[in-house]
């Protein structure tokens, strides 16, 4: 009896949206795979550019791990989630979309496919915050 329960629970488990697929970045936003080569990094309350771009450059060195030098690019600017509807996202990528600008600007953006920073740079902004700051993030 107590085995069928089990599998009872995994099956409904399984059949849930895909809340356990979520890789956690360092400042704690939702990250998933969107193809087999980009990924998108979903909003929380009040995330910014900087915020986005923490999250894809973890995601690239602790899942994917690139190298420091490896660019980071927008696949598609901060709009709808794929994974979390009703949310905002943007999907990032190790290379380039067909036909984007890749020149860098003056100001950190997401607002721009084809836009990048380096993977080491993205990482960067996994730490500017202060101290206060941590005790709101966890």
């Amino acid at each position: 009896m107590k085995t069928a329960i089990r599998l009872a629970l995994v099956a409904c488990l399984a059949c849930l949206p895909s809340w356990g697929a979520a890789w956690w970045s360092f400042n704690r936003l939702e990250v998933f795979p969107v193809s087999e080569t980009a990924w998108e990094v979903v909003a929380g309350v009040g995330t910014g550019a900087a915020d986005y771009w923490c999250g894809a450059g973890d995601f690239a060195q602790r899942v994917l791990g690139v190298s420091a030098a490896s660019r980071i690019y927008i696949w598609k600017s901060e709009g709808p989630s794929v994974n979390r509807p009703g949310r905002k996202a943007v999907q990032f990528s190790m290379s380039p979309p067909s036909g984007a600008d890749t020149s860098t600007g003056y100001s950190l953006s997401v607002k721009r496919a084809g836009d990048n920073l380096a993977r080491h740079a993205a990482v960067q902004y996994c730490y500017q915050f202060d101290e206060s700051d941590i005790w709101n993030r966890w």
